[in-house]
């Protein structure tokens, strides 16, 4: 009931909350006038087709149209307007949902009717502990079938994990393969040096652009905010034509709600302000942009005419001498290695110019580092002693705020909080875990999203699943029990937790509440809609809430979206032998996952381009699901039976060998057909690939002049204040072809009323 009522709200939301159901529909003007004047594909460039749009208007014209309209987006389209990493994830979804139907299969067929068939807790057939393995004798020969089992589903996953890898063909770029990234340059180098260098150490090398990085960050800030005053100012100048009377405003945040006019909070009129403030915004600019050069940051993207060569290079930098004792070879000289520090450099393949974070370039080596591990300290004392939710539940039940619900007696309710509790501070204390990755500062998209998915997943794991079935409340606890004098004696209790009947249907509540309300709370997005309604009350005129609601669709998280989702995948592989009726309701939560994110990925975020390495870290991670059901078996096992008997050495063995196996790989490449990972890398050029969303690819020539800010390769961006005439024009000419196609609902008929009010 509950998550039919979340449904309706959201049905709700998306017709009257400014489309919030759909905010990568609608745009702004500056999208539309870099995706017309731009010859490169633009990133956000699918929100400007006015076609597709119509298209999807028509689509989803009713109020719970939407939920025919996911089934009928293909992955051609997904691929189109969202990228190839939206098709790589629902790819990997889709896989985990096959292997969910398989293990259901044999986990509720095979395994439940063998726990159901076990005598030793109380013969009640509504019992929940006799669907359990709790509910077998120790000693029994049906262990064995249980640890056969888990065995297989490692092998399962492993498979599953594989065919998904095989059946993605990953396209790279072609620039992306014939680009270098260095770092440690010297700052005084020039990049005709660079040029020269390559070219003079290196036969046959053609170097086609070196890009030195500047410290762009604080230019990109001015830039936003000259554009964004500039758009206000127009706003209130077409109102003044348009109703020939001026319009009064208070420019200080929240000034629209203040109703009182009292010293420092008067009123200004609009135009005059928004004209004073673009000219010193336009002003500062300028100087900025003047003193960018000045501020090299020793770092370069160099460009050359073919892989071959950029290979050669890359190798030379990087390839180790083991039998001299030495970190690497020395690389090819040339009369300018001196002074640009060549044996200084790092070469790395470069990422997509669309995953750069240009802003964050300029947080690099020891303030980079030092900044991290403080960032890092600072959350892992906070989640030390506040790991699991059950430390915020229980300082609440020192203040009686549970008590009326257990006043209620309603077994429905009184069972059915705690898990909803549990969610909802697993929701919250995430986050924290994630802002600590967005602090951080990474280059790359891909970079910060890598290091979200480690993070979240590894704090999800100890909060949601180890800790609480161990009966701890936080790291503090656990690390004080692993190091006590009494350890060996406490073990046994504390791991027959584990497996007690309460704690296994826990675990189902859990995955239920993440099944429904979990999925109903992405769908509806209320923290994004929290800040969207702060951001709004923070905006002192109506042009800039409309700059606002324009500017409120988001990148898809992909680092985040991942870590939950296998969190929750692993808690049911890990229980789907010790309490095998867990894994119908994970498959039901995979399922609305999966149509959840489609939804959400095409209508509410904007397109990510990442690389490869975040979806290879997921599938590595997925592997850690069947691992920990090994464990979890080999618990029992030891609990029940003792360490040495025969079901408990199989299932060591077992665990030995597949993490020996696992960390092979992972840390010295060894064991690559017995792994997951067989990524198909597209070198082929075909008609598909030729256009990029919804244009024609650019020619490498001009992709060169892509490995550069977008602030310093806008050609509005040189505009002084003798140019504004012209920059108006462009403006007011996406104004109209924005209004024309009216995305917004109605949106500029609101904003108007509120400036007469």
């Amino acid at each position: 009931m509950c998550f039919l009522v979340l449904l309706f709200v959201f049905s709700i939301l998306r017709k009257v909350a400014w489309d919030y159901g759909r905010l990568a529909l609608v745009t702004d003007a500056d999208s539309v006038a870099s995706a017309m004047q731009s010859e490169t594909p633009d990133r956000y460039e699918r929100l400007t087709s006015v076609s597709s749009s119509v298209d999807f208007e028509q689509r989803d014209n009713g109020f719970c149209s939407w939920l025919t309209a996911i089934f009928r987006i293909k992955d051609e389209e997904i691929r189109e307007k969202c990228g190839e990493d939206a098709v790589h994830y629902l790819s990997f979804q889709r896989h985990i949902i096959g292997l969910l139907v398989v293990v259901g299969v044999l986990s509720v067929g095979i395994v439940l009717p063998v726990n159901f068939s076990g005598d030793l807790l109380e013969n009640n057939a509504y019992s929940f502990g006799r669907t359990t393995i709790a509910n077998l004798k120790s000693g029994t020969n049906l262990l064995w079938l249980h640890t056969v089992f888990a065995f297989m589903y490692l092998l399962l996953t492993v498979y599953s994990m594989r065919r998904h890898t095989s059946k993605m063909h990953y396209k790279e770029d072609d620039l992306v393969k014939r680009t270098l990234f260095i770092n440690g340059i010297s700052k005084y180098a020039e990049e005709s040096h660079i040029k020269q260098h390559f070219e003079q150490a290196y036969e046959n090398c053609t170097v086609l652009e070196a890009r030195i990085c500047y410290n762009v960050a604080k230019l990109m800030s001015l830039n936003a905010e000259r554009k964004k005053t500039e758009r206000s100012r127009k706003f209130f100048t077409d109102l003044m034509a348009k109703e020939h009377m001026p319009t009064m405003i208070n420019p200080k945040p929240c000034g629209h709600l203040c109703c009182c006019v009292i010293t420092g909070c008067e009123e200004e009129e609009a135009v005059s302000y928004y004209t004073r403030r673009e000219a010193k915004l336009k002003e500062e600019y300028r100087k900025e942009k003047e003193k960018v050069n000045t501020k090299p940051l020793g770092m370069a993207f160099v460009t050359f005419r073919n892989e071959a060569m950029t290979a050669v290079i890359l190798k030379d930098f990087n390839a180790c001498q083991c039998h001299d004792c030495t970190c690497r070879q020395e690389p090819r000289s040339s009369q300018f290695s001196d002074a640009l520090h060549v044996y200084n450099w790092s070469v790395t393949y470069a990422p997509d110019p669309q995953n750069v974070r240009w802003e964050h370039l300029s947080l690099g080596g020891l303030c980079w580092w030092i900044r991290c591990f403080i960032i890092n300290c600072i959350l892992f004392l906070l989640l030390f002693f506040l790991t699991t939710p059950a430390i915020i539940i229980s300082t609440m039940d020192k203040f009686n705020v549970t008590k009326p619900v257990e006043y209620l007696n309603n077994p429905i309710v009184t069972q059915f909080f705690p898990t909803l509790l549990l969610w909802a501070f697993s929701a919250l204390l995430p986050t924290i875990v994630y802002y600590s990755a967005f602090f951080e500062a990474h280059w790359t998209r891909s970079g910060e999203n890598r290091t979200t998915m480690h993070k979240c997943y590894t704090f999800l794991i100890f909060m949601v699943l180890l800790l609480p079935s161990l009966g701890l409340s936080s790291l503090d606890v656990f690390f004080r029990w692993l190091f006590d004098k009494k350890f060996l004696a406490d073990a046994t209790v504390r791991f027959e937790c584990v497996f007690l009947p309460d704690n296994g249907a826990f675990f189902v509540n859990y995955v239920i509440a993440s099944a429904f309300i979990g999925n109903a709370m992405d769908l509806l997005r209320i923290p994004g809609l929290l800040m969207y309604m702060i951001r709004l009350c923070l905006a002192p005129s109506a042009a800039e809430r409309r700059n606002v609601k324009r500017h409120q669709a988001f990148e898809f998280q992909f680092g985040a979206a991942y870590a939950w989702m296998m969190c929750v995948f692993t808690v049911v592989m890990t229980y789907s032998i010790t309490c095998p009726i867990i894994v119908p309701f994970g498959l039901m939560y995979m399922l609305l996952k999966h149509l959840v994110d489609r939804y959400n990925m095409y209508y509410a975020y904007l397109p990510s381009k990442l690389d490869k390495k975040i979806h290879s870290a997921a599938v590595t991670q997925v592997v850690a699901a069947p691992i920990l059901c090994l464990f979890w078996l080999l618990f029992f096992s030891t609990v029940r039976t003792g360490f040495v008997t025969p079901t408990s050495m199989f299932t060591l063995v077992v665990l030995i060998v597949t993490i020996v196996v696992c960390l092979s790989h992972v840390c010295f490449g060894h064991f690559k057909y017995l792994s997951a990972h067989n990524y198909k890398i597209d070198t082929k050029e075909t008609e598909v690939d030729r256009v990029e969303n919804g244009r024609p690819a650019s020619s490498p020539a001009t992709q060169v002049q892509m490995y550069i800010a977008q602030v310093l390769q806008d050609p509005n961006s040189d505009e002084t204040g003798t140019a504004s005439g012209e920059d108006e024009r462009g403006s007011s000419q996406d104004e109209e072809m924005i209004n024309e196609a009216d995305f917004q609902s109605g949106e500029d008929s609101l904003i108007a009323n509120e400036v007469h009010h």
